[in-house]
């Protein structure tokens, strides 16, 4: 399984995603403070427990408001609860750790999934509040999140009254691909995957309770980012992960609603593939608009996902991204050699 993976932080790959972030910094700073009464309900602030697997832990969630809505998940462990993923803004992080106080159970570890900053921004808030909690993220992520190559957290950072931590939190603890976390007396396994949705990310598997807390590597019934350009190797990853854990029943996504894992999976795969075939006939040669894609192409791609996809929250909060998921995954293809594409990028 692929660990490492190189970060394309220069030329305009870099310079589209940089722009991008900049504008979604802009609406997070806004979207921090939303009213969830106003939300619908892939985000809305909800809590409480989740449908996971007869016999398995309870498992809490709180889901940030729309637009952008993302999960933290806690898990009741037998020696406290094991906290995954952070959110957002200091807002929404702060919200989450009273529904957790309200639990009357200790917090014993924080696990972060990987570095984008509405995974991490909270880690401040969850490890002021629950000091005695080491915070894990794999090496890699840990890596990523203290050199930054991309520039996401500064770019964040720079809209006056952003809701973003002026000072990241890193892990206390780190740990291999692949290496087990054993904390509170649950095991939970673990697999790294790069180059996908995100340039690193782990997922945690609790093998008792057939339980997958998969990050953004999957999403329910959510608009994805495909802003880095790298929507081939998700699909690779996507089936690497179903290889590497075959028998996972619940799916816990970074985006959207728990679920039964094998659909879930399915249609996050099926999605991309649609979305490829889609902007790899806009910039056929013979397109109308030749290898460029153009307004009326662009339209007819996000009208036909919407078709197929319909009313699917944006995991983001830029109003924007499927347009810019459009010319990102145009460029990938683009520069796509098909003679050596990994089989799960295949056009189906």
């Amino acid at each position: 399984m692929n660990t490492t993976g190189k970060t394309p932080t220069g030329g305009r790959l870099g310079r589209r995603v940089a722009s991008v972030v900049a504008v979604l910094a802009m609406v997070v700073a806004a979207a921090g403070c939303s009213d969830t009464d106003n939300d619908d309900s892939n985000g809305n602030g909800n809590t409480g427990n989740t449908g996971n697997s007869a016999g398995a832990p309870p498992v809490g969630r709180f889901a940030s408001p729309n637009p952008g809505s993302v999960n933290t998940y806690w898990i009741s462990a037998p020696q406290g609860l094991v906290v995954i993923d952070t959110l957002r803004t200091l807002t929404d992080a702060r919200r989450a750790v009273e529904e957790i106080r309200r639990s009357g159970q200790p917090v014993a570890a924080i696990l972060l999934t990987h570095s984008h900053p509405d995974h991490v921004g909270g880690a401040g808030v969850f490890h002021e509040a629950f000091p005695q909690a080491p915070v894990y993220a794999s090496v890699t992520t840990d890596k990523i999140m203290r050199e930054d190559p991309r520039g996401f957290y500064p770019l964040t950072r720079t809209v006056p009254g952003h809701d973003f931590p002026d000072q990241l939190t890193y892990a206390t603890r780190t740990f291999q691909a692949g290496e087990a976390v054993d904390v509170a007396g649950l095991r939970l396994e673990t697999a790294e995957f790069a180059a996908g949705e995100s340039d690193s990310a782990t997922v945690f598997h609790d093998p008792a309770a057939k339980s997958l807390y998969a990050g953004d590597l999957v999403g329910n019934k959510v608009t994805p980012a495909l802003l880095e350009g790298h929507s081939c190797g998700w699909l690779a990853n996507l089936a690497l992960l179903r290889e590497r854990f075959p028998d996972v029943r619940t799916a816990y996504p970074g985006h959207g609603e728990p679920a039964e894992a094998v659909g879930m999976f399915g249609e996050q795969r099926g999605y991309i593939q649609d979305f490829r075939r889609l902007v790899g006939a806009a910039i056929a040669p013979a397109s109308p608009e030749g290898t460029a894609v153009g307004d009326g192409e662009r339209a007819s791609i996000l009208a036909a996902m919407e078709q197929k996809y319909p009313g699917y929250p944006p995991v983001a909060s830029l109003p924007t991204i499927a347009d810019e998921n459009v010319k990102a995954v145009a460029a990938e293809l683009a520069a796509e050699n098909p003679a050596v594409l990994p089989a799960a990028c295949a056009t189906p």
